[in-house]
């Protein structure tokens, strides 16, 4: 029975989260949602955003921040899960179809049919279960659940019929939580309730209580670094009062959006969809009206082809640039080029239906590179000559005598939005994709063709059209003046093409489309409608052409039929400019700027500001960050694409916000002013909130200087570490080929009370304690649970390495003063280039200190001390991969953990998913040089002695061998003790992975054990 609320009653309970969190289990869901591409919640409101925390990942954070950690951590466990739907019961529900009662009765063993269900005719039911429904006394029997029956035991007798399969599988099959979220925790409330003394059944009620129980309030959250708003959004939709703030326009616009648009009630949404089809409906017909988009014969425009055409020096020529000449693998058509000598030009025809040699063949455009990083260069001939030039040399690269880059392309000026008749680079339409009604009305036929003098005669409408409404449209804001600043990103169109103003980036039709989109009526929800389809025009916008069941990179993964399209302009996040580009037509632009949003949740709980996180002045209780530590997406410069079109006369909603990139302000990179940016930011945040608040700081971990950095910053903010957690996602795509990685760490942290101090040698004992401690209690966790997780651990050995990392980190971090040193002083000193500072050395101990914990099983603590960081990280992951993993994202971690300078030469594949140690045979007799890091090594003989064996060598032979190889092998009898102990191990681990090498591993370890000495 729950009991009454005592308000602050958890004020100083620990969090869940800074006991345990099932990383494994949420790294699952995460890659699940992620995988859901343009169907996450939020990703529809702007895709250009790619910077996202899953949804689910910001619930489990939160939640495990509210939820106290218990003395049963198991009943903790399975509660958290139950929160997250984690269990077999949400599983029930989560399943794309529920077993149907008549299903159950043929599969289960139920002592009592009659106390589950009832049959039409009445009593036709066997007593007992599982049923025979071939039996003749039961055709046409019907079997129903009976009505007072509640949810919860119909989920836990449909949670029977789940496959035995690991988590990981299962979740691949099911809808994610989010999708659910109306049903899937009805059965949650009674469990929920007894554990933690509340009185919820919901969510948002469970939040509000345990807010109460902690705060002394409902809980509220906050996000200085908002970006597309993941975190804010799920703070709000749990139930939380929140506050979201970023310095950059474009991200308080995406927050807002989640906040009021697909946080908001069905009917305010219907009525606000229905003002912007009306206004897509009225540009539509200003483009119909002016007939430059139809053929007058019932072909529409769906997209057009553009490439840049230059004239030849060589040959005097003018040549348009194709890198391809394919348009399209479905419809197998390609682009042709038909000399015109008298004008020494090309004509550009299309033909559709090609044999596959010819499609192939058109693979080959006029461009070309002799590989990656190798400058493209023009090819043409002419009369059985063929003619080549670098593209640099037509653009006139130089470098002057101060060293600086230019080229002789013309800047673009203010008033240009066309190439002039004599500069380097001119643009041409080439060929044309069309669309046209199914006699059905349904469907579309679709076809490619070139360019007729009726289509020229239509764009030259567009060109006079924009010309004439130009001025006036810059004037109001409705088509960009801004200049583009000179950046890491921007420069990239100013180089390679002369533009200097953003409007430059665009080709006519979609100035004169966005103009007359933005001359509507431009209300909060227009504005971000129409951010999301500028990522879907431009000159940035890449031709794409796929075969069916194949995916485009930049399409999202897409699968199925052919796709002929423009891809998006940040499918990578730069402003990549290309030798031909695809214009959408109007109807495809305005069918995106119209699209419904999904409805989540609606909420009125939320506040937003626009403004650099050292200026916070709300309180809260809950700091969820999200930081650009080390973050190669520049959004300080690429979002100035979507700031140049929306800065001028914002609505309402945003007028108080700056809308400029302030790119000295933003928190970027990594050095000096990122540290600096990041304590001023982190420093506010601790001083807004409560004794008893937390944080959580999100950040990918890619960088080796991570954990010196983000300590360095914790300390100097006045926080101490509690937890820390990794989070995996990992993914293969054509745009980041096989070993990319991405994954999160949680670094959860409260406010360092008090002025402790302490000398280094006594943390060497403190740190080894606690470390120890946390090891033994994730271990112990595991065995605990060994019911509720089938034969999966609740951690791996990398959530244990990562938790060790925390508790040293914990301890270090805990101190004001060390050695007499103020830490939070030392940890703000400027860093020289190759110094290690006073905090560097003493984090690079707790590190060490934490992975001499990680000792395998199968080796005993004083070899394993003995052993090299090679040696350590080969048998450790050789022990992971037993256990079947083989994410690269683990070889990484421990590769820095165990301080190996080259770990892929120990790998023999590198792919993120696929990773695996070389085996005995793959090293054959390489790394045994003085470069290697197994040099001299008693693993790296054993292996090769291993080698030897799987060869069949005599064993004679290979004992010979082994003692040449183990330096002072006779000497010291430590060294042939861990030989044994090294080919047992190996032994073990090899034999479900390579079980001939682990035969010889056997015989290895049998010949050194009987081999006599003297």
């Amino acid at each position: 029975m729950s009991e009454a609320l005592i308000p602050f009653s958890l004020k100083d309970a620990p969090a869940l989260i800074e006991r345990l969190l099932p990383v494994q289990k949420l790294s699952a869901e995460v890659f699940k949602e992620r995988k859901a591409g343009a169907g996450q919640t939020l990703v529809p409101l702007g895709a250009y955003w790619k910077g996202r925390k899953p949804l689910i990942l910001n619930k489990g954070c939160i939640l495990g921040c509210l939820l106290p950690a218990t003395d049963d951590q198991k009943r903790d466990l399975e509660i958290f899960e139950k929160l997250m739907a984690m269990d077999d019961e949400s599983f029930v529900v989560r399943c794309k179809h529920r077993p149907k009662p008549a299903t159950i009765l043929a599969t289960l063993s139920i002592a009592s049919v009659a106390e589950y269900f009832i049959s039409d005719p009445p009593n036709r039911l066997p007593e007992s279960a599982p049923i025979d429904w071939s039996l003749p006394e039961l055709n046409n029997v019907k079997v129903y659940w009976r009505d007072d029956i509640p949810e919860l035991e119909r989920r836990q007798l449909e949670a029977q019929m789940l496959p035995l399969e690991p988590y990981r599988k299962r979740v691949e099959m099911a809808y994610r939580p989010e999708e659910v979220i109306d049903t899937v925790h009805e059965h949650v409330w009674g469990a929920v309730n007894s554990h933690l003394k509340t009185n919820a059944f919901s969510i948002p009620e469970l939040v509000e209580q345990l807010g109460v129980m902690r705060f002394g309030r409902t809980p509220r959250l906050a996000d200085t670094f908002s970006g597309s708003g993941q975190i804010p959004f799920e703070a709000a939709r749990l139930g939380c009062d929140v506050y979201a703030s970023d310095l950059n326009p474009i991200a308080c616009m995406l927050t807002w959006g989640s906040f009021h648009l697909v946080g908001n009630s069905l009917g305010v949404r219907a009525d606000e969809e229905n003002k912007q089809r009306s206004i897509a409906k009225k540009v539509q017909a200003e483009i119909d009206r002016l007939g430059v988009e139809t053929d007058g014969s019932g072909w529409r425009a769906k997209a057009y082809l553009y490439c840049l055409e230059v004239r030849c020096q060589q040959s005097g020529w003018t040549v348009p640039l194709l890198p391809s000449k394919v348009l399209s693998f479905g419809k197998q058509a390609i682009a042709e080029l038909v000399p015109v000598p008298s004008e020494k030009r090309y004509d550009i025809t299309v033909r559709s239906g090609v044999t596959d040699n010819e499609l192939a063949a058109a693979a080959q455009g006029t461009l070309r590179s002799d590989g990656k990083s190798q400058d493209p260069y023009l090819i043409h001939t002419v009369d059985g000559r063929e003619y080549r030039a670098k593209i640099s040399t037509i653009r006139g690269d130089f470098r002057n005598s101060g060293g600086i880059n230019g080229n002789n392309l013309r800047l673009w000026e203010k008033t240009d939005f066309n190439p002039r008749q004599n500069d380097i680079f001119q643009e041409r339409l080439y060929a044309i994709h069309w669309m046209k009604p199914k006699s059905s009305g349904k469907k579309f036929d679709y076809k490619f063709t070139g360019v007729t003098e009726a289509d020229v005669a239509r764009e030259r409408v567009v060109e006079k059209f924009v010309e004439k409404h130009f001025a006036e449209w810059q004037e109001k804001g409705w088509i960009p003046d801004m200049r583009i600043e000179p950046g890491g990103k921007t420069d990239e169109p100013i180089r390679t093409r002369g533009w200097t103003h953003w409007h430059h980036l665009f080709p006519a039709r979609h100035l004169m489309l966005l103009g007359l989109l933005r001359s509507e009526v431009f209300n909060a929800e227009t504005m971000l409608r129409l951010a999301r389809i500028l990522d879907y025009t431009s000159k940035l916008c890449r031709w794409t052409t796929s075969k069916a069941g194949s995916s485009s990179p930049g399409e999202g993964g897409r699968t199925g039929g052919a796709s002929d399209n423009p891809a998006n302009v940040f499918y990578n996040q730069a402003l990549n400019t290309f030798y031909n580009y695809g214009c959408r037509a109007s109807l495809p632009l305005l069918q995106l700027f119209a699209a419904e949003l999904s409805v989540s949740s609606s909420f009125s709980n939320a506040k937003l500001s626009c403004h650099p996180a050292s200026e916070l002045t709300d309180n809260a209780d809950i700091f969820a960050t999200d930081p650009p530590y080390g973050d190669a997406v520049k959004y300080e410069e690429i979002l100035e694409f979507f700031i140049a079109w929306l800065r001028k006369n914002p609505p309402s909603e945003f007028t108080d916000w700056v809308w400029d990139s302030r790119r000295s302000h933003a928190v970027k990179g990594e050095g000096e002013d990122f540290r600096r940016g990041m304590v001023a930011a982190y420093r506010r945040m601790t001083e807004c909130m409560p004794d008893n608040g937390i944080q959580i700081i999100m950040f990918t971990h890619q960088s080796g200087s991570i954990w010196a950095d983000m300590s360095n910053i914790v300390w100097a903010s006045g926080l101490q570490v509690t937890a820390a957690w990794y989070v995996v996602t990992e993914t293969e795509s054509a745009t980041r080929k096989g070993s990319n990685v991405k994954g999160t760490v949680l670094l959860v942290c409260r406010k360092r009370l008090g002025t402790h101090k302490t000398s280094r040698d006594d943390l060497a004992w403190e740190i080894q304690e606690e470390v120890a401690a946390q090891v033994d209690a994730l271990t112990g966790l595991n065995q605990e649970a060994k019911g509720l997780y089938r034969d999966e651990n609740v951690f791996e050995d990398a959530d244990i390495q990562m938790a060790g990392y925390a508790a040293a980190l914990r301890v270090l971090t805990r101190y004001a003063v060390i050695d007499g040193r103020d830490m939070t002083a030392e940890a703000i000193r400027p860093r020289v280039k190759g110094e290690t500072t006073f905090v560097d050395g003493l984090i690079a101990f707790a590190v060490d200190t934490a992975n001499q914990c990680l000792v395998p099983q199968g080796i005993e603590k004083h070899h394993w001390d003995r052993l090299s960081g090679a040696e350590r990280f080969y048998l450790k992951m050789l022990d992971m991969e037993a256990r079947g993993t083989k994410t690269l994202d683990n070889y990484q971690n421990f590769a820095k953990a165990f301080k190996v300078r080259d770990f892929k030469a120990l790998l023999g594949d590198q792919r993120a998913n696929h990773a695996r140690l070389k085996s005995a045979v793959e090293f054959g007799r390489a790394e045994m040089g003085e470069a290697s890091e197994l040099n001299q090594s008693v693993l790296r003989a054993v292996l090769y002695a291993v080698m030897e064996l799987a060869k069949d060598m005599d064993g004679g032979e290979v004992l010979a061998h082994l003692m040449l190889n183990i330096p002072n092998y006779y000497g010291d009898m430590t060294q042939r003790d861990l030989a044994v102990e090294l080919a047992d191990y190996l032994a073990k681990h090899l034999e479900a992975i390579r079980p001939e090498e682990a035969s010889a591993a056997r015989v290895l370890r049998e010949l050194i054990k009987n081999q006599r000495l003297g």
